[in-house]
């Protein structure tokens, strides 16, 4: 019978070259993300990612389900995380001193109860031009404690669920040859919004199965597939919703074994790291897709 260990050493001697082809950050819950080259990688996901959060005035999460516009908001985020700029479509930048040390308030995501600490009037008023509704601006406390669920357990910021969001180029290039053989467009990367994109490997969909991946000293661990929403249908260059794809071609082979729509994967950071754009990615085990 052969150990675990055994077990991962196979894996990795045969598993297809996979490699890091993109990293990206959201420091602002649904607002454009930032584009790296290289991470930090913390228990949370990618640092400061998922780490501020627009809400309306009773603490509810503003999202680009209900206001796809926030796409057009561009933040920049200095590596301490003390200074936030955002940069808006129409109208001058704001740039703020990042409060992480006052008053605690009720925010609400989905439903669920945590804290957030409010960054002031000024940003607030920008917010809520940019929108057309009465917004906030929140960050998560130091303290902020939540456990994100899944087959590994973690943590997470604002994130709707699991600190890190995989997809291949492989599933979006399966995807696209769906569309076009429809003549629908094909669609870039982000409107599916990941954290980690990764190239090479055996087909679209490959990491369905992974498990258990390293990248540098980073370890990685499958929670469960990425289960998509209408976001999707947000053309991220526009911030306005653009028709009923992808979701209605992926719902023709993309169902997951709970009966969402699922393309990519949702993982918790086990052991923390700092990731590259090139960096192999070391499949330490795989298993059953549930898609």
């Amino acid at each position: 019978m052969l150990s675990e260990s055994s077990t991962a050493s196979r894996h990795e001697r045969h598993d297809p070259a996979f490699r890091v082809a993109a990293l990206y950050c959201y420091p602002v819950k649904g607002c454009a993300p930032v584009v790296l080259t290289e991470a930090v990688l913390t228990r949370a996901g990618l640092r400061q990612d998922r780490s501020f959060m627009v809400t309306d005035d009773r603490g509810r999460c503003r999202t680009q389900r209900a206001h796809p516009q926030l796409a057009l908001i561009q933040p920049e985020i200095s590596a301490d995380g003390t200074r936030l700029v955002l940069h808006f479509p129409e109208s001058a930048s704001i740039d703020i001193d990042v409060d992480s040390t006052g008053p605690r308030g009720d925010v609400n995501l989905f439903g669920a109860s945590y804290r957030g600490i409010d960054q002031g009037d000024e940003v607030a008023q920008r917010l809520s031009e940019a929108l057309g509704t009465a917004s906030r601006l929140v960050r998560v406390p130091p303290e902020h404690h939540r456990i994100t669920d899944g087959h590994t357990p973690g943590t997470s910021g604002y994130a709707d669920s699991c600190p890190i969001h995989l997809l291949s180029e492989a599933s979006l290039q399966g995807l696209n040859r769906t569309l076009r053989a429809k003549d629908s467009p094909a669609l870039p990367m982000s409107r599916f919004r990941p954290n980690i994109v990764i190239t090479g490997g055996d087909g679209p969909h490959a990491e369905d199965t992974l498990r258990r991946i390293r990248i540098g000293r980073a370890e990685l661990g499958y929670a469960k597939p990425a289960i998509r929403c209408v976001v999707t249908t947000v053309d991220q260059a526009l911030g306005a919703k653009s028709g009923p794809e992808p979701l209605a071609t992926l719902a023709t082979y993309r169902r997951a074994a709970c009966g969402g729509i699922a393309f990519g994967t949702k993982f918790a950071v086990t052991s923390t790291g700092t990731l590259a754009i090139g960096d192999p990615v070391t499949v330490a085990a795989r298993g059953p897709s549930e898609v």
